[in-house]
């Protein structure tokens, strides 16, 4: 089994968000919106590998700033793990995504995270 890849981790994620929950949770606060990830062991099952395959590559993610992962909290993004996971979301599935947020909070958020 070939190692995973935070690209794979965050297609997942953004699959898990519109397809299976139907829901993106978003953080705010005054300095920036961070995107609540699935539970480590729901990514590992999505992609269908034990779930200790997929902590190291959170901890990486964590290394080079685009999460935070929080003891019985769970991961979610920072200001430019947002960015990254929103661009692939909106890229790749922005009907999905008008449907889920609707286009008034959609452009707001997107205003937020991409300073528009």
């Amino acid at each position: 089994m070939s190692a995973l890849t935070s690209g794979e981790i965050l297609t997942a994620v953004a699959r898990i968000l519109i397809f299976e929950d139907g829901a993106i949770t978003f953080l705010c606060t005054k300095d920036e919106i961070s995107i609540r990830f699935p539970k480590t062991r729901r990514l590992a099952a999505y992609l269908s590998v034990p779930h200790y395959y997929v902590i190291p590559v959170l901890a990486a993610m964590e290394e080079e700033g685009l999460v935070t992962r929080t003891e019985r909290v769970g991961v979610s993004t920072n200001t430019k793990g947002t960015a990254i996971l929103f661009s692939r979301i909106m890229e790749d599935y922005p009907e999905e995504v008008e449907q889920i947020l609707g286009p008034d909070l959609l452009d707001a958020i997107k205003g937020r995270i991409f300073g528009r």
